[in-house]
């Protein structure tokens, strides 16, 4: 189930990879956003159409990729070493376990994601220090058990894990049979005391006009894409304490100047982000 690797950075080829470049993927848009160059014609037409309408789009995941250092980071030092990372996107150095070695070097990194090209390049994501672990797992966040299942291979249930859902969860809409604050519990239901919970989230509270034009142009490209406000947030932390400052806007969460980058703006960043603990 898991491609793996603890020193070698040679990932196992256990799955049948089927790249339809033509059809855009968020995690591929997402790259484009940042820089990168692992997207294809239809991910840079969607995401120059979402541009046009969203043009913060850029700043918003620069952003958002902050966040996650600066929550990661905080996360370590505060002694979780195990990490559950749904969605992780194409890599993009720091990635999530590199921040975590940083601080200890036994974390160990599970990573999770549905775009089969980041299985091309899980290698990246499997350089862990000699003292750590990494694996990566195949599967979708709509489908709990197997991501579980594969995660428990690598970390230990019984001690604290940090789950994290960077720029996921707004790609899930609403339905009556599953939310997805549903698909946050089922998650959240299998860990022990003492775990944590990070999650970013595109809001429509700051720039509501451009939120709700950024999901019609997803959705039109095939993508659910479904922006929630703080009340919404804070439904997905339900039952888990948060830390100091609260659910704020990406840019707000424990700000580093000096690793930060260029300042965003609330509305550039139309995304909130919090952390929580299972007590």
């Amino acid at each position: 189930m898991t491609a793996e690797d603890t020193h070698s950075g040679e990932a196992n080829d256990e799955f049948s990879i089927n790249l339809d470049i033509h059809i855009p993927h968020s995690a591929r848009m997402y790259d484009y956003y940042l820089g990168g160059v692992t997207n294809f014609p239809a991910d840079r037409e969607a995401a120059g159409r979402a541009l046009a309408v969203f043009p913060f789009a850029r700043a918003a995941a620069r952003a958002n990729r902050a966040f996650m250092h600066r929550s990661i980071r905080f996360l370590a030092q505060q002694g979780i070493d195990q990490f559950l990372d749904i969605g992780t996107g194409i890599p993009t150095s720091p990635n999530l376990h590199e921040v975590a070695q940083g601080v200890n070097p036994a974390a160990r990194i599970v990573y999770a994601d549905n775009d089969p090209i980041v299985l091309t390049h899980a290698e990246a994501l499997l350089r862990s220090t000699p003292e750590g672990r990494t694996a990566y797992v195949q599967g979708d966040v709509r489908d709990p058990e197997k991501v579980l299942a594969g995660a428990r291979e690598v970390l230990d249930f019984s001690r604290p894990i940090g789950l994290s859902m960077n720029a996921l969860l707004h790609f899930i809409a609403d339905k009556p049979d599953r939310t997805a604050a549903d698909i946050a519990e089922a998650f959240k239901s299998q860990l022990p005391s003492g775990s944590s919970l990070a999650i970013s989230h595109l809001t429509p509270d700051f720039a509501a006009a451009e939120a709700q034009r950024l999901e019609q142009v997803y959705r039109s490209s095939g993508t659910d894409l479904q922006a929630r406000t703080l009340e919404e947030m804070a439904a997905l932390f339900d039952g888990w304490e948060l830390v100091e400052p609260g659910i704020v806007s990406t840019p707000r969460w424990r700000p580093n100047p000096d690793s930060d980058g260029d300042p965003v703006t609330d509305a550039e960043a139309s995304c909130y982000g919090g952390v929580a603990f299972l007590r």
